[in-house]
């Protein structure tokens, strides 16, 4: 099966509000579900514009919604499966020719939404440094601002930050454990030499 690139192609992205996640979002409503995949349980939010979190659950589904709800103050929740969600999780198993594009609406500073959108450019089972990221958005020297504004990635996966690696080779961390990246580049490396 041909497996698609998880990449710009695939993937939009539109602010949903400048700023840190102090930033309250009065008015907005989150829709979330909860979805058990190849990787794992994952915690699936979407807005009225696209997906907004996507996370593995780890520990409980309490612990989960409460480190999603805190990225979202003032926003309403609701418990609910929409499109948009769908979109995300066919993402993860459908070939190239049936996948559609899944909308994102992220909460990020400028910055931070730059190097989400420089991480689609990694292809699919192959890696890049966080010193990497940093030249391509032509700020060499903050390697470590690319390094926060990746651990800070709202969407697993579909932004691939499982894809970058420390200077030295080393695997660097995961917000969702070391395991779990591991899994996900051998899982790419083995889809990409089957094509």
């Amino acid at each position: 099966m041909k497996r698609h690139l998880l990449n710009e192609k695939f993937v939009t992205i539109e602010q949903l509000a400048d700023g840190g996640y102090a930033h309250k979002l009065p008015g907005v409503t989150v829709g979330y579900s909860f979805a058990e995949t190849f990787l794992g349980e994952m915690l699936v939010a979407s807005t009225p514009k696209g997906v907004c979190y996507m996370a593995f659950v780890t520990g409980n589904r309490d612990v989960s919604l409460i480190e999603m709800v805190s990225r979202f103050p003032g926003a309403h929740f609701e418990e609910r499966t929409d499109e948009y969600q769908r979109k995300a999780l066919a993402a993860l198993s459908a070939d190239e020719e049936n996948v559609e594009t899944v909308p994102l609406h992220l909460k990020g500073t400028e910055f931070q939404l730059r190097v989400w959108k420089e991480l689609l450019n990694i292809p699919f089972g192959e890696t890049t440094t966080y010193k990497d990221i940093a030249a391509a958005l032509q700020t060499p020297k903050a390697f470590r601002a690319v390094g926060s504004a990746i651990g800070e990635n709202p969407v697993s996966v579909l932004i691939p930050c499982h894809r970058v690696l420390r200077t030295d080779g080393a695997l660097g961390g995961y917000h969702w454990g070391l395991e779990r990246k591991v899994r996900l580049l051998e899982w790419e490396k083995q889809h990409k030499e089957a094509e």
